[in-house]
């Protein structure tokens, strides 16, 4: 009822049926609200009401002035704005002050949206239909980011009064995912932030980092947005958020009440505390209720209390009992702490009973037990193989320090063991490993998505004193043993704390016995960790308890406080006994006859953890050589080839610089454009590794003393996936997964890997190719886009004219010209086609005098032809001569043959037109061949080319035969 009279209030009475009355009540309390207005440029306000229904009630109090703006409450107070005047809060309830906090998530809280914004960057440039599903998850104690490639996105928008902050808490533990912070006004203008501000930097396995970032007054838009790119088959871990806090706000009008499962017992809190195990609460309350722990349970920080269930052997494991005084140990049963379940109902299992008492394992290498249960380290300059007694190292030896667990009957002094989980749920005060003779293995934990932690702290390295004036990169190593037992998405991380938070190696699911070695190449402080995760899904239940991870045995060596299992020589100054060790000097080793330092052959270097024996100097591999301190091998880019008795001389200092390919694009199995980026440095600078592939997506402050180390590779040949500006809405181009393809130069054996039982290598082939330039052009093979197949190893071509080898006098031949004006020239041209570069150069053109040849091959051709026309003559004449001779005979055998008419003796052979002498007789005779010549030759007498005789008159008569 109201004072309005016998209506309702808001009620309608109609008078006569033509006039409508309303009834407006007086407004209460209740029916209204206070707020402030905007501030004014003199930096004042007004209080004003504001009805909680407009229009259903009147008389709300006059706007007063208001506090001043800068005005705010302090934490664990509200402001209240009848009087203006802070107050403390009420108990069960908490105030930060001029803040609001986020911290539950078992809903995405009012105010935030998960907005999927996938973006391909294909040509086409549509959203991928595919996204529509992805958002983040809410967990209850935290929110999840997707699994997937899609870029999704926490959105929250905040007006601030004046400048404040925000701050969150994070897990970000895969850089397979980016992860980015950013703000924007109401303009959607991006705010400016450097580096640090907006890439998230990496944590480590199970921590929560906390991240802050300044805000202007006005409003903020705050963006969290992760996107995947899955290159590999791995799905990617998620980011996890919790305890979003931003301050700025004005003023709370009101506290807020404690979320269930935690409490405030007194007035004017600023933050709520946990419930202790087995006791529970609701919202907004002042203490706990404790739970009838007989039939049930409640673990910290919980909201109501759960039926205890019956016990399984899922709720109890097996440790080794430490040993006794008389040396034994046996192995017992243990409920998983706190026990939650119950023994006294049907079907549950009790503990089995414990084993048979046996002899404890020895001490581990470097201890001795004194005829005691406890093993104690052997004293300086002793050593033991955990069976003996310690003894002194003999003259001209060290002690060679170092750890060597293999005997796990308590936990070493300098390891610990944890529970961590993502929830915070508490397992801290559970064992995250258990010590079991022969091995370590992981715990129970709380629940299955538990970080089971093992810890190994190294104050330092100290190299042996024959070798602390080496100038190698080795300090020591840690080799394990281990092997792992799974049924689901078990994994195991191994990184040490001077990577900063990159894991060193990590081994998914199943994995037979098998070791693995990490080399220390910096001396300082380390630690060492193993983290075991069963599953990496936020479930509170112990499903897969029976999945574990096994470590056999752990060695570290050169370790500063390490204790000795055996003792290496030195090298001596004398023969005198006790003489001490002194350091040999770089690229020295040991000579296992006199103890002495030698310096080793050339082209040979020197193992940095061992320098005993001729041995140890290593050859270098082919085409490298030693530098001055046999420290390393490296390549001068010179190289010589022999074939056939024929020498080739190769220059590659052209190449010598870093090369790049950029291979790609490629697209991930949601459409994400990604390229590979290789860098290559082929000699290096003096076995330096001068290629570089840096991650510009993790943090880069200057607060991470290693941050240096973990944002580059440095390489002979590195990776990185590179996303594009244009993809994903990102402004500038991300570089990632850095990865090194080769480290150490020919010759050096390369460090297995977990996917490569025989190492990383890498293929470089140089191909001659003139028409190139020096610096050339590099490819991988068509069918491997990644520049490997296996992943192992990889190929490359480098075609380039400087690959071509150095040019001799064998490559070119020379050309002379014409002899010109009394000159002739002489040039040298390359024989084609030309594959040699640099070395000799053509000669320049010679030009020397030449003969006139011209004039006597002239009087050669005149000659010549006088001497052919003179023969042609000759013969004519000759011919005619023969004929007229022939002539005469035929008539002189024509006369000779007629009948019964002999020629008188008197005018016998005398020719017509002759002279009348007939005192001589003509005797002709058939003239022969050799004869005729003989004519020829003898042509001054006055002879035809047939023989005549001229004899006298006589009595005797010539006859012709």
């Amino acid at each position: 009822w109201h004072p309005c009279g016998l209506l309702w209030c808001g009620g309608f009475i109609w008078v006569k049926l033509i006039k409508l009355f309303v009834c407006l009540c007086l407004c209460l309390q209740g029916d209204y609200y206070f707020e402030y207005t905007e501030c004014d440029s003199t930096g004042s306000r007004w209080r004003v009401a504001i009805p909680q229904r407009p229009g259903e009630c009147t008389g709300l109090p006059d706007p007063v002035q208001g506090t001043d703006c800068s005005f705010s409450c302090a934490a664990g107070e509200f402001l209240e704005m009848s009087a203006q005047e802070c107050t403390q809060c009420a108990a069960g309830s908490y105030s930060l002050g001029s803040g609001i906090r986020f911290d539950e998530w078992d809903d995405i809280p009012r105010g935030f949206s998960s907005v999927a914004t996938y973006l391909d960057n294909t040509p086409h440039g549509q959203q991928g239909p595919s996204c529509n599903g992805s958002s983040w998850i809410a967990q209850g104690s935290y929110v999840e980011s997707n699994r997937d490639e899609c870029s999704v996105s926490l959105v929250y928008a905040v007006h601030l009064k004046k400048q404040g902050s925000v701050s969150f808490e994070y897990q970000y533990v895969d850089n397979n995912i980016f992860f980015e912070f950013f703000i924007q006004n109401d303009q959607c203008q991006e705010m400016e932030k450097t580096s640090d501000q907006k890439w998230i930097k990496l944590t480590s396995n199970g921590q929560w980092s906390k991240h802050t970032v300044s805000l202007k007054s006005g409003t903020n838009v705050l963006y969290w947005r992760t996107t995947g790119v899955t290159v590999g088959a791995k799905i990617v871990k998620p980011v996890l958020l919790k305890n979003i806090q931003i301050e700025g706000v004005a003023y709370m009008s009101e506290c807020l009440p404690c979320k269930p499962g935690t409490f405030s017992k007194s007035p004017g809190s600023s933050s709520c505390e946990l419930c202790p195990r087995n006791t529970y609460s609701g919202r907004g309350a002042s203490s706990c209720t404790p739970c009838n722990t007989t039939t049930h349970y409640a673990l910290e920080g919980s909201s109501v209390c759960k039926a205890r269930p019956a016990c399984s052997k899922k709720d109890y494991f097996q440790i080794h009992s430490v040993c006794d005084e008389e040396g034994k140990t046996q192995i017992i049963d243990k409920w998983i702490e706190p026990k939650i379940c119950l023994e006294e109902v049907p079907d549950a299992v009790t503990l089995p009973p414990s084993g048979e008492r046996e002899p404890c394992p020895p001490c581990n290498p470097g201890f001795y037990n004194n005829n005691t249960a406890t093993c104690l380290p052997c004293p300086q300059g002793t050593y033991s193989d955990g069976l003996k007694e310690c003894q002194p190292c003999p003259a001209g030896t060290e002690p060679a320090l170092g750890y060597e667990y293999k005997w796990w009957n308590i936990l070493p002094a300098n390891m610990k063991s944890s529970c961590f989980n993502v929830a915070n749920t508490k397992c801290d005060g559970m064992n995250g490993w258990e010590v079991a003779g022969d091995h370590i293995r992981s715990g129970a934990g709380g629940s299955d998505n538990d970080y089971l932690i093992l810890n190994l702290k190294v104050p330092g390295f100290r190299l042996p004193t024959s070798v602390s004036g080496t100038s190698g990169t080795e300090f020591g190593r840690v080799t394990f043993v281990f092997e792992t037992t799974c049924s689901a998405d078990c994994e195991l991380y191994f990184y040490d704390d001077r990577r900063s938070t990159s894991v060193v190696e990590s081994w998914e699911g199943s994995k037979e016995k098998q070791s693995y070695t990490h080399i220390m190449t910096k001396n300082a402080s380390v630690s060492f960790t193993w983290a075991f995760q069963r599953i990496n899904q936020a479930k509170d239940v112990r499903q897969y308890v029976n999945d574990m991870v096994k470590i056999y045995l752990i060695t570290v060596t050169n370790a500063l406080d390490g204790v000795a299992s055996s003792c290496r020589a030195c090298a001596i100054e004398s023969q005198q006994p006790g003489s001490a060790c002194v350091p040999c000097p770089a690229g020295y080793y040991i000579d296992e006859e006199t103890n002495q330092c030698q310096e080793c052959p050339p082209n040979t270097f020197l193992s940095g953890h061992h320098v005993y024996g001729r041995d140890a100097c290593q050859p270098c591999g082919p085409g490298s050589r030693s530098n001055k301190e046999h420290s390393l091998c490296f390549s001068d880019c010179s190289f010589t080839h022999t074939e056939l008795n024929h020498t080739l001389q190769f220059d590659f200092s052209s190449l010598g610089s870093t090369g790049s390919i950029m291979n790609g694009p490629s697209f991930t199995s949601k459409g994400t454009k990604y390229y590979h980026l290789f860098n290559i440095s082929l000699c290096g600078l003096e076995a330096h590794r001068p290629a570089v592939c840096s991650d510009n997506v993790t943090d880069l402050s200057d607060k991470d003393p290693h941050g240096s180390e973990a944002n580059k590779v440095e390489a002979f040949i590195c990776q990185s996936t590179v996303i594009p500006s244009d993809g994903r809405g990102f402004r500038v181009a991300l570089s990632s997964q850095s990865t090194s393809l080769a480290d150490s130069f020919l010759g050096e054996s390369p460090q297995t890997t977990s996917s490569c039982e025989n190492g990383r290598n890498t293929v470089v082939t140089l191909r001659c190719s003139p028409e190139k330039t020096a610096k050339g052009e590099i490819s991988v093979p068509r069918q491997c886009p990644a520049g490997t197949c296996d992943g192992c190893t990889f190929h490359f071509l480098w075609e380039s004219s400087s690959a071509c080898p150095r040019c001799t006098e064998a490559d070119y031949h020379q050309i002379e010209g014409a002899c010109k004006g009394g000159v002739q020239d002489t040039v040298y041209v390359w024989t084609e086609p030309r594959l040699c570069t640099g070395g000799v150069g053509l000669p320049v053109k010679r030009s020397t005098p030449c003969e006139m040849i011209d004039f006597w091959l002239k009087v050669g051709a005149g000659v010549g032809a006088f001497c052919a026309v003179l023969l042609i003559s000759l013969t004519c004449y000759f011919w005619k001569k023969n004929k007229k001779l022939e002539f005469k005979y035929s008539k002189l055998v024509m006369s000779t043959n007629k009948e019964c008419e002999l020629p008188a003796a008197d005018s016998c052979a005398i020719m017509e037109g002759e002279g009348e002498e007939v005192e001589d007789e003509v005797v002709y005779s058939k003239p022969s061949l050799l004869g005729k010549l003989k004519a020829i030759a003898t042509k001054g007498n006055e002879q035809s080319s047939e023989a005549v005789q001229l004899k006298s008159s006589q009595a005797e008569r010539w006859v012709w035969g």
